[in-house]
Formats: C-alpha cells, sequence, structure tokens
C-alpha cells in the first residue's frame, strides 16, 4: 500500500492557473508561488463582494484520539464529492503547522486519496505565511525589550509582560527561559517563554481581519503588558503595529491549492484550535463563499473546541452563517473511548486490539459521539455524521453508530470512504450534505457578549463540555476583575484547553461526568477580540514525544523526500 507522501508525488497537477480560471478568479488577481500554489490578491473579494454567498458547512470530530478520526480527510473528500455530484464546491483550510509534523500529530493536508497537493511544500514551510508571522511577533518582542532597556519611558512593569516570542517547532525547553543574561548591553534580565507559532496573537489577528485596515487597527491593539500604574501597554504604545503589518502584508492573502482531483482549496492562516479559535481566514472563507455553491471548511479537533469557537468567534466576526456541520468519527476512535483501546501517544499501536470486534466498547464509546452531536445542535445547524470507514470496521459496529447518532438528533450517519476511494467514496455523505443544507437552519450563538467573563466561561464549561461547574485560580480572579476594569468583557471567550478529552484532563474519555473545569489563568487577545482561559495544565508550547516524526524524514538516493507521512 502506497504512503500518503508517494500518493502525492504521483499526483497528476494543474497548473494553479487552471485552478484559478475555472472557479472565476482573473489571472491579475493570481500571484504565483511557482506552478502549483498561489497567493489571491484581496481584489478579488472586492470585486465579488456583491455575489450571493454559498452554502457554508464546517467539518469537525468528535474528542480526537491518537488513532484519528479523519477530519482534514473528510473535508477534502466532502468538497471532491460535491464536485462529482455536479456542485460547484471548495474546500478552505488551516495552514499545517511544522510542531505537529515533526512531532505526533501529523500534517495538515489529508490522506490517502483525499488530500490537497502538493503536499511536501504545503506541510512544510509552504508560502512562508507562519515566518511571517513568527517575525511579526518577535519584532514586537524585540521592541518590547529594547524600550525596557532604554529608560523604559512607557513605564512598564516587567512582571505583567505577557507577550512571548515564537518559533514552530514544538520545543518544550523553551516554555520559561530567562532573557538579558550577559551584562547590561544584551537587556534587562526576565523570566519569560515562547510560544508555538500558531498560537501567537498574530496568527488569530491574521485570521479574523477583513482587510489590511483591519489587521493594523487589530495589531494595533495587542497589550504586551501593563504598567506600574496598572494601564495596558499595546503593541500601538511601542510603535511597533506599522512594521508589523508591512510584515504581513503578503500572509494576508490566501492560498490557492488543488486536490488530488484538481478541484479548487483555499489554505491560509493556522490558529490552533485547543490554543486559539482553530479555523482558517475569514478572507479565505469570504472569497470562496461568492466562488463556489458550497464551501466546505474545517473546524479545528473536536466539536467542543474548534466548532464552538467557530461559531462564537469566526462567525460573530466575520458575518457567517453555517449551513451545516458534518461530524467525523470511526469506529476505532469511538472504540477507545468505550475503553476497548488502551493507546498512549507517541506509542506503536496494537494492531490485533484495533482490529478485534468490540460492539459494548463502541457502544459506550458513542456516549461522546452523542454529546459533541448535542453540541452542535445548540448552535441550531444540521449535523451529519460522516464515519470514516476502515478495514477492520465490522458491520454491528458500524450499525451502532449508525443508530446513535440518529437517534442523538443527527440528520443522517453514513459511511465515507474518501481516504481509500477519493470523491468516489464520499457520494452518498455530499448527497446527504446538499439534502440537509435545504433544511431549516435556525443558527444562533450560544451566549451574548453582555453579559459577564464568568457567565461566558461557565457556559461554555457546562453547555459544551458537561461539567458541574468552574473553579477560578486568584490570579484567574485577579485577570477577570482587571479585564472587566478595562472593558475587554464584552469580549467573547477562547477557551484553551486539552483537545483529548471533552474536560479539561486529557485522560477522561468518553462523555465525562461530575467534573469541574480549574481556570488558573486568564489571557486578552485584544487584537484579536477574545479573552482566552488556560484550563487545567494547558500549555501555549507543545513537546516533542520520544520519537517525533521528523525522526523518520530523509531523503532517498534521488534527492526525494520520504518519510513525511
Amino acid at each position: 500500500m502506497l504512503s500518503d507522501l508517494e500518493i502525492a508525488q504521483r499526483a497528476k497537477m494543474r497548473p494553479i492557473l487552471e485552478i484559478a480560471e475555472k472557479i472565476g478568479l482573473k489571472k491579475e488577481e493570481i500571484e504565483l508561488y511557482g506552478k502549483y500554489k498561489a497567493k489571491v490578491s484581496l481584489s478579488a473579494l472586492e470585486r465579488l463582494k456583491d455575489k450571493p454567498e454559498g452554502k457554508y458547512i464546517t467539518v469537525t470530530a468528535i474528542t480526537p484520539t491518537p488513532l484519528g478520526e479523519g477530519k482534514t480527510v473528510t473535508n477534502i473528500g466532502l468538497a471532491m464529492a460535491l464536485n462529482k455530484i455536479g456542485k460547484n464546491a471548495i474546500n478552505t483550510l488551516r495552514e499545517p503547522s511544522m510542531g505537529p509534523v515533526f512531532g505526533i500529530k501529523g500534517g495538515a493536508a489529508g490522506g490517502g486519496y483525499a488530500q490537497v497537493v502538493p503536499m511536501e511544500d504545503i506541510n512544510l514551510h509552504f508560502t512562508g505565511d507562519i515566518h511571517a508571522v513568527g517575525a511579526a511577533n518577535n519584532l514586537l518582542a524585540a521592541f518590547l525589550d529594547t524600550h525596557l532597556l532604554k529608560g523604559n519611558k512607557l513605564g512598564i512593569d516587567p512582571l505583567t509582560i505577557s507577550w512571548n516570542r515564537v518559533v514552530d517547532i514544538s520545543d518544550r525547553a523553551l516554555r520559561e527561559i530567562v532573557i538579558g543574561l550577559g551584562g547590561r548591553e544584551n537587556g534587562i534580565p526576565r523570566q519569560t517563554g515562547f510560544d508555538i507559532t500558531v498560537a501567537s496573537e498574530v496568527m488569530a489577528i491574521l485570521s479574523l481581519s477583513l482587510d489590511i485596515f483591519d489587521l493594523r487597527r487589530r495589531l494595533a491593539k495587542i497589550v504586551v503588558g501593563y504598567t506600574y500604574k496598572g494601564e495596558p501597554v499595546t503593541a500601538e504604545d511601542l510603535k511597533a503595529a506599522g512594521a508589523m503589518t508591512v510584515l504581513l502584508k503578503d500572509a494576508l492573502k490566501p492560498n490557492l491549492i488543488q486536490t488530488l482531483e484538481n478541484t479548487p482549496c483555499f489554505m491560509h492562516t493556522g490558529p490552533f484550535a485547543n490554543i486559539a479559535h482553530g479555523n482558517n481566514s475569514i478572507i479565505e472563507d469570504k472569497i470562496a463563499l461568492r466562488l463556489a455553491d458550497y464551501v466546505v471548511t474545517e473546524s479545528g479537533f473536536g466539536a467542543d473546541c474548534g466548532a464552538e469557537k467557530l461559531f462564537n468567534i469566526k462567525c460573530r466576526q466575520g458575518n457567517l452563517t453555517p449551513s451545516a456541520a458534518v461530524l467525523t468519527c470511526s469506529v476505532r476512535a469511538l472504540k477507545m473511548h468505550g475503553g476497548g483501546i488502551t493507546l498512549i501517544p507517541g506509542r506503536k499501536v496494537n494492531k490485533e486490539e484495533i482490529g478485534r470486534e468490540n460492539v459494548p466498547a463502541v457502544e459506550k464509546g458513542c456516549e461522546n459521539l452523542e454529546k459533541q452531536i448535542e453540541n452542535l445542535r445548540l448552535f441550531g445547524i444540521p449535523v451529519v455524521v460522516a464515519i470514516n470507514k476502515f478495514d477492520t470496521d465490522t458491520d454491528a459496529e458500524i450499525e451502532v453508530v449508525k443508530q446513535r447518532a440518529k437517534d442523538a438528533g443527527a440528520e443522517e450517519a453514513v459511511i465515507s470512504e474518501v481516504w481509500a476511494k477519493g470523491g468516489e467514496g464520499g457520494i452518498e455523505l455530499a448527497e446527504a450534505v446538499v439534502e440537509v443544507c435545504q433544511k431549516k437552519n435556525n443558527f444562533h450563538f450560544l451566549y451574548p457578549l453582555d453579559i459577564s467573563i464568568k457567565e461566558k466561561i461557565e457556559t461554555i464549561a457546562t453547555k459544551i463540555y458537561g461539567a458541574e461547574g468552574v473553579e477560578y485560580s486568584p490570579l484567574a480572579k485577579r485577570k477577570i476583575n482587571l479585564f472587566t476594569r478595562h472593558g475587554l468583557d464584552k469580549f467573547p471567550i477562547c477557551m484553551a484547553k486539552t483537545h483529548l478529552s471533552l474536560s479539561h484532563d486529557p485522560r477522561l474519555k468518553g462523555r465525562p461526568r461530575g467534573f469541574k473545569v480549574p481556570i488558573r489563568d486568564i489571557r486578552a487577545s485584544a487584537g484579536a477580540g477574545f479573552l482566552y482561559p488556560l484550563c487545567g495544565e494547558m500549555r501555549t508550547m507543545p513537546g516533542l514525544p520520544t520519537h517525533p516524526a521528523g525522526m523518520d524524514v530523509d531523503i532517498d538516493k534521488e534527492g526525494r523526500t520520504v518519510g513525511l507521512f
């Protein structure tokens, strides 16, 4: 069997100019990055602004497991299948971070015969957007530390500084560091740290900005710390916002690529869903919605993470209305949620355990599926469950999933075989999605913005996670008072929590009950326009496993990449 990389390397790609022309973009709106990648000028959105929008479908998933649910595979395969049945469909995806690529999770280009290409470029440096985000973030950090050294005219209290440097590699040794050592000329010594680049507020801002001027305004509002008098210090105060905008001018333009079946895909920005809001850019979706009848986007991790944030943050800021949600699951992942499979991230899979029929474990694991269906229905949109089929799945196990999904309120539950068959394997799924998109849509937000910070946090924790309540550390309580005093209490909430459980504890699988969500800190992304509470031990810099995926990446005798999935 061919690897994902081998399948991608054998792809017969078409020049990206052909893909652009087919979906209605003009040649002057395309900026080529080689033959098969391009950026799309923001002038395209201005030209298309009066066109009606297509149907907006988000693909999300049950709570992730190390076995994989196939969310990106389903996203890509669904749009390919929609095109196969005669619909005009476009994928919109996030860019992959090199942290997961060389760590545990892998890339973000799909897999099998439901991939976007050129896969190697996409999973590595792509068009340089993530590097631009890192440069802008670190420029602000350099301005900040220089300001401290050169007299600190703003009166910044170093103990309140919250702005970290970033790097797009999982490197736990950089989580907590001391800088400014080696003498006065090297800066003021202080404790700080690194985040992974995609967790930077700059990435969130890039994803949520509506145009270059909105980007500039948002960057200016970034709060890096507070003065000794308790007043916020912003990127504008440090005179960094203008230069940061210039660094991000090209990165603001969406990237156009193609699937293995030469259908169009926009791929732009890459905020993590367990830390940031976990969805691709608003600009990308707005252009796609005016070019296609169906836009298939993806919300990171489970529905309790990326989908909740799509609805409450991105749709609110971008004035977007979803038509339907596709909830991806797999029998093997549900079996793990039901206690039928024990697997530790980074360890090898027990293939015998996975392949053995275990209907009781699937039934127990379906509690997670049911909760995620419930979560999506809280927003008033119809849900289709896509069962990502593996060869080891049995008819009895699949039937359990279908029945439990429908009983929980899903409009339909269908098998998806797009990994093995490409668009052809998603025909039934595509037809189900088209049908539900015609149904009545009562989309609404989970909470209003004018309630308190605590009320918003507790609404998410109890209604989405199923918690009994919330516990706040003394630091979190102080932050709530601080943000309320400075008028940030009207922001939506972007919970930073583990993606491996509905709760804050990654060990709690299935549908946990009887727990309280501990909030140890709350941070402000004033430019992005949200507050993000840190739940439990959630970190903004991942670490590598004992055997990182990057150990298997190399070149062969012909100079071709090998080992990249």
